[in-house]
């Protein structure tokens, strides 16, 4: 007697189909499970031999082999038991087998016969589709798996009722698509006192998609205003929901099921490792540079973050995926963040202030930025002083424009260019390359002329060149003008001729 459940193992995003054979033999009674299992897998005869029990079915006595194929694949995760549960019953005969055929079968058992949820399963849902199959997934994700398309899912709460719902004794209701019940909120830009020109630096940013990196001293507002920029981004597109409710489902985050649609925010301590960042670990989990897919990634102090940790962003940035290779993992996940970075001018963090500075000033000042590299200096689109707010204003109870006034700018700046040929796909300024941008910026001679002569006094790298050309095509649909002018141009120089970079 024997059976064959199709299921998925997880290399990345990617879903790789592996086949739960399971074969009764006369023997000794035991379970046997190979296949390149890992210790969460092995444990789960112990939860189907209990959850098979709670249901008053045991096991017959004889010796029960449990492949996992194909061999060679490591499977990791608890999303084994059911497939295991649903071949034992197949080849006990409990179970027709043609109930359970052309099905991707995924869930966690308890040991009363719950199923309980899993990881991953938005991405299985989207790879049946692609094979044209069906999905048996724990009830809690079924929210999830209704955005994979349309298929037939069966997701249900228990054993018991699965059961009955393949013998035909019962019917599971589908799933309906449902908005994730957690979703992120901001702080909002009316708290700000000041800083009107950190405020439109942040608007450009965020119409854009730009990297930013703020300098000041401490207590400036630095923190205050990129923890207020996600709630400034436009609603992310359908595509970007998915990839980030893939990305956070993987990753065990992804709270009671249901599709994401706030934009992230990340803000790891500069305490954490490059695994954390970047992704990694013994499962070669997503790191923050993923989990901030579609949003935005702060990384405060960053003169006080390891330079090996920093260097390890470089790549990221550029190419918008993180790539973990391990000696037993290569994958890849999208990481297309915006990069918003803040720290202080010197370690004491009043450089330039003569009342307040140590005494090792300016060379306090040249060893702290020596921490980063210029490389990934090179790969901020703007950088900005943020000064001190003077007392004498911080009484001023006058409020500033709101976080909704300025997204409702944002929003009709980011839309004006998508009606752009280029940009049609939904391709924010910052991920324009160079083909695209000579189209988009549309100069006349002689503004062409100005920025060439503007970054060659600057002594731009060519990365930096094609920067300020993506800075200023955002800064002219800020304003609405389609044809990028002097002043756009020069406007995007400053944020490139700021001390930071100096």
């Amino acid at each position: 007697m024997q059976a064959s459940i199709q299921t998925l193992a997880f290399r990345g995003l990617e879903p790789v189909p592996v086949h739960v054979q399971v074969h009764l033999s006369n023997g000794l009674p035991n379970i046997a499970i190979v296949g390149l299992a890992d210790k969460a897998v092995s444990e789960s005869k112990e939860r189907v031999r209990a959850a098979l029990s709670s249901l008053g079915l045991s096991l017959p006595p004889k010796r029960i082999a449990v492949n996992l194929a194909p061999a060679d694949l490591i499977k990791e995760g608890s999303h084994f038991d059911l497939p295991i549960a649903l071949g034992l019953l197949v080849a006990m005969g409990a179970v027709p087998s043609d109930s359970v055929d052309g099905m991707i079968v995924m869930g966690e058992l308890a040991l009363d016969g719950t199923i309980t949820g899993v990881n991953g399963v938005l991405a299985a849902a989207i790879g049946a589709v692609a094979k044209q199959m069906g999905l048996i997934c724990p009830a809690v994700n079924g929210p999830e798996a209704a955005w994979g398309g349309e298929m037939n899912i069966i997701a249900a709460p228990s054993l018991m009722t699965l059961i009955n719902h393949l013998r035909g004794e019962q019917v599971l209701s589908d799933p309906e698509g449902k908005v994730a019940e957690t979703q992120l909120s901001f702080p909002d830009m009316s708290d700000l006192v000041g800083q009107d020109m950190a405020k439109r630096a942040m608007e450009i940013t965020a119409v854009g998609g730009h990297n930013l990196l703020m300098m000041g001293p401490p207590g400036s507002g630095k923190s205050m205003l990129a923890s207020r920029l996600a709630g400034i981004l436009p609603p992310m597109l359908a595509k970007e929901s998915l990839d980030v409710t893939m990305i956070h489902s993987i990753a065990g985050y992804l709270d009671k099921g249901g599709l994401i649609v706030s934009r992230p925010y990340r803000d790891p301590h500069h305490s954490s490792s490059v695994a954390a960042l970047v992704g990694g670990g013994v499962r070669a989990k997503p790191g923050e540079v993923s989990l901030a897919h579609g949003g935005v990634l702060f990384l405060d102090e960053l003169a006080e973050w390891p330079a090996h940790q920093l260097d390890a962003l470089r790549q990221t940035i550029e190419t918008g995926k993180a790539v973990v290779s391990r000696a037993n993992h290569h994958v890849t996940y999208p990481a297309r963040f915006q990069l918003i970075a803040a720290m202080n001018p010197c370690r004491c963090g009043y450089l330039g202030d003569p009342l307040r500075a140590c005494a090792k000033a300016p060379r306090c000042g040249r060893d702290y930025m020596a921490i980063i590299s210029g490389p990934l200096l090179d790969r901020f689109d703007m950088l900005i002083e943020v000064s001190e707010v003077p007392i004498s204003a911080l009484s001023d109870h006058r409020s500033g424009e709101s976080s909704q006034d300025i997204a409702r700018r944002v929003q009709d700046a980011r839309m004006r260019s998508f009606q752009r040929e280029e940009q049609s796909d939904g391709i924010i300024n910052a991920q324009l390359d160079g083909a695209q941008l000579e189209t988009v910026m549309q100069m006349s001679a002689d503004n062409k002329a100005f920025l060439t002569n503007s970054a060659e006094t600057l002594r731009l790298s060519a990365r930096g060149y094609h920067r300020v050309m993506r800075v200023a095509r955002s800064v002219a649909d800020l304003d609405g003008i389609d044809t990028v002018s002097r002043s756009h141009i020069a406007e995007a120089m400053h944020y490139r001729s700021l001390p930071p970079i100096s």
